[in-house]
């Protein structure tokens, strides 16, 4: 199914599904097989391509940033749909740390040997068809595929309808890669519609499809949990804290900050709310204040923090569990660490959560009690990103209990068998 295909009718839906689904799933055979040497081709083929394309993918962006500004859309949505010639640097040296990474396929990760001499190892193998759901950044549409094809795995990319003319393009020079190194075409697939109707054809696909894996706001991921018959990795918002804690040290708080708000405030990992401990509120908050209203920042604070600053606005209850996902930040001062867990605990989505501070002890609780994924001590909560943890890349940031957990990289896109050698022995 190839890339420029045109969106189809709505009574052919159905079946164009279908046969993306059946083409994925007989590509897993070759994918699952692969040398190692001919996967690290594909990607750093689609590399060089996606920079040769960087004229007709800038083309493509505009498409795709015009027609999210006739519809409105928030500066930060346009900052994550927005491509330049740096992001789509970016976007293949991303394939390129993929391509550069030991190949998780068919590797040992434990092996041991029963008293009846039976060897057993544990060996990695890929997941199958993988469906990714995701909603304007265009470099998640390269992340994905680039992982999924490193892991052995066969992708159907879902991208988001505000990105879609730039996703066809980074689709077709995945797809290029793929040709050059002997692999099938239909490993990595773009839905061709922007028709939402897809979605519950994907979720409903589980002849072909072994896990999605829904990127996006609420509603997406309710609808995944309400109709989905396959397995999902979910990545929920990323309702994200920075915690202040009385004994941080001042200028390391306010650049953390203001690195983990502003830095991009339209990414899963900005933090959207701030704790700080009463007894730095003093001493700690009014530089912090200034910077991000200096900047530009939206503040909405409780009352304490509204006294510190008459630009701020009221905080309303609603703020402490909203993912802005834009300039805009709540604040709360809080009664020390158990009350700034409470909170976390209580708000948070289990994404990434950080505090700063110079006690260690203090630290250690807020890293063992904090309920997320990702947890930090004294670093930005920006930090909460695949590339960040070596991982090349990330499909997401699960943010479920089970595994994987955190940055989904091509490791975490494998499951495993067992294997067993014996020297004839049968069971008594």
């Amino acid at each position: 199914m190839n890339a420029t295909l045109r969106p189809q009718p709505a009574d052919d839906l159905a079946r164009v599904m279908r046969e993306m689904g059946a083409a994925a799933r007989a590509a897993t055979h070759d994918l699952a097989t692969a040398a190692p040497e001919s996967k690290v081709r594909a990607l750093t083929v689609a590399a060089v391509e996606i920079r040769a394309q960087t004229d007709p993918l800038l083309a493509a962006n505009r498409l795709d940033l015009d027609a999210a500004t006739k519809a409105g859309a928030t500066a930060a949505f346009i900052d994550r749909v927005m491509l330049d010639k740096s992001r789509i640097d970016g976007i293949a040296r991303s394939l390129e740390d993929v391509a550069a990474l030991p190949d998780p396929v068919g590797a040992t990760t434990e092996e041991w040997t029963r008293p009846n001499g039976l060897t057993i190892a544990r060996v990695r193998v890929p997941i199958g068809v993988v469906a990714i759901i995701y909603e304007a950044r265009p470099n998640v549409t390269a992340d994905a595929g680039g992982l999924c094809l490193k892991s052995g795995n066969a992708a159907i990319l879902r991208g988001g309808s505000e990105s879609f003319e730039s996703s066809k393009v980074l689709v077709a020079c995945l797809q290029a890669g793929l040709r050059a190194a002997n692999l099938p075409e239909t490993s990595i697939q773009l839905v061709p519609t922007r028709d939402r109707a897809a979605v519950g054809h994907l979720l409903t696909m589980n002849e072909f499809v072994d896990v999605v894996v829904p990127r996006g706001g609420k509603s997406l991921i309710e609808r995944v949990m309400c109709e989905a018959r396959v397995p999902m990795i979910a990545h929920l918002e990323g309702l994200c804290h920075t915690y202040v804690h009385a004994s941080a040290d001042v200028e390391m708080a306010r650049s953390i900050t203001f690195n983990a708000k502003m830095r991009r405030p339209g990414v899963c990992g900005a933090t959207e709310t701030l704790l700080v401990d009463r007894a730095a509120a003093v001493s700690h908050l009014p530089t912090i204040l200034h910077d991000l209203l200096h900047a530009g920042c939206e503040i909405r604070g409780d009352e304490g923090v509204q006294r510190m600053d008459p630009r701020v606005k009221p905080a309303s209850e609603a703020d402490w569990s909203t993912e802005y996902l834009d300039a805009i930040l709540s604040v709360k001062l809080v009664d020390g660490l158990d009350a700034a867990i409470a909170h976390v605990n209580r708000y948070g989505s289990h994404h990434t959560d950080a505090i700063v501070a110079a006690d260690g002890k203090a630290a250690e609780r807020f890293l063992a009690e904090i309920d997320s994924a990702i947890v930090l001590h004294n670093a930005s909560t920006q930090f909460g990103d695949g590339g960040e943890f070596g991982f090349g890349a990330e499909i997401g940031i699960s943010t479920g209990r089970l595994p994987p957990r955190g940055p989904v990289g091509a490791e975490q896109l494998t499951s495993y068998k067992y294997v067993v050698r014996g020297k004839g022995q049968i069971r008594a």
